[in-house]
């Protein structure tokens, strides 16, 4: 599986868990929420910043989402 596809489903995965909206995480972790729908679709790779927003607006750690990226 490549990098952005496995990122995408455990970003996916996780914001279902918190039973959030993609807006909702873009607003909690200050990013559009298109920008959150391409992470998700597996369109892009987020920057290390945006990693370390997305899984605090999570509550989880950046390496929850990196799970199986290889």
């Amino acid at each position: 599986m490549d990098l952005a596809r496995c990122f995408a489903e455990n970003l996916a995965r996780y914001r279902k868990r918190a039973d959030i909206s993609q807006e909702e995480l873009g607003l909690r972790a200050g990013v559009h929420r298109t920008q959150v729908g391409r992470l998700e679709r597996g369109e892009r790779l987020p920057r290390i910043d945006t990693l370390v927003k997305l899984a605090d607006a999570l509550s989880v750690s950046p390496s929850d989402l990196l799970d199986r990226v290889e």
